[in-house]
């Protein structure tokens, strides 16, 4: 299936009409030995410039590590790249899938920014490594797309759910879901301190999703509410100063999130859902929490 939605005008299929995919059982992660804040690419970095506490950031990063791995997931550690600040938020330089056949494969970001260009190559590293058919974008039709921080897989189906707007172009999902016949519903996003999707919309599981509501356009909401049960709508307080929605559950069942969000942690809790609080302040300075700092894998 091959389609790109962007209104449920447009939306002629279901969750039910969905091909299962498998679920990754691995997460990649950067250690943030090189984490900095050395210049300005989102809201959240102003006034933030030389303020990271490096050992601080380390602690944290080791603690997010052992949530992860006390979900039963494989943790593989990347060494950051000297001269990268960035690199620790490995959901950005890449979108890993598994094709109809079983095979690995993955497309390769395009970086808006200047100073994150060269982190693709060093995780694109790990993927050959690890045997993944490896694609490239069309630099001359796409301007930018920044992997999984705005590419989110549905849990356990094959489609993707992809921002547009601020770090990638909506022309990259058009050719994904030509290229690799995936149907994307794509998510036009408004508000500048959202500038990721991953921001403001984090899947649960096959059923759930956990969203910031002010961060996109009505039509947006309404395809977000034609394929998911249950919608956790996180206060925007908790969405901008937890990073409530940059939470991940890598199991569908274990939600691993900054301190801080009672109203939204309630309402997971209420749904069945076990919630693990870790800090990640020292990140949050430079733009990203916990779903920034991994990469879910297979």
């Amino acid at each position: 299936m091959s389609k790109v939605i962007t209104s449920i005008n447009n939306l002629d299929f279901t969750a039910a009409d969905l091909t299962s995919m498998d679920k990754p059982g691995k997460i990649i992660m950067v250690r943030p030995t090189h984490f900095s804040i050395d210049y300005v690419i989102n809201k959240h970095m102003e006034g933030n410039v030389g303020k990271a506490d490096k050992a601080l950031a380390m602690q944290q990063w080791e603690a997010v590590k052992s949530a992860f791995e006390d979900t039963g997931m494989e943790v593989h550690v990347i060494e950051g790249g000297e001269g990268l600040p960035d690199m620790v938020f490995c959901a950005n330089q890449s979108l890993p899938f598994k094709n109809d056949d079983g095979d690995k494969e993955v497309i390769m970001s395009i970086m808006d920014s200047v100073h994150r260009k060269p982190e693709v190559s060093l995780i694109e590293k790990w993927y050959e490594d690890q045997e993944y058919q490896i694609h490239h974008l069309n630099y001359k039709k796409i301007s930018r797309f920044e992997g999984m921080g705005d590419a989110i897989w549905h849990y356990g189906k094959k489609l993707l759910w992809g921002g547009y707007g601020f770090r990638t172009s909506l022309e990259a999902y058009h050719y994904i879901s030509d290229t690799y016949k995936v149907p994307v519903i794509a998510l036009k996003l408004e508000h500048p301190e959202f500038y990721h999707l991953d921001t403001c919309f984090c899947v649960l599981n096959e059923t759930s999703v956990m969203i910031y509501p002010g961060a996109f356009e009505k039509k947006g909401l309404d395809l977000i509410r034609a394929f998911f049960d249950t919608i956790i709508e996180v206060p925007e307080d908790e969405a901008i100063g937890s990073f409530a929605c940059n939470a991940t559950c890598p199991d569908g069942s274990t939600v691993v999130i900054h301190p801080g969000a009672q109203k939204t942690n309630a309402q997971l809790k209420h749904e069945g859902f076990k919630v693990v609080e870790v800090p990640t302040g020292e990140f949050m300075k430079s733009g990203g929490s916990v779903f920034c700092m991994k990469m879910m894998a297979y």
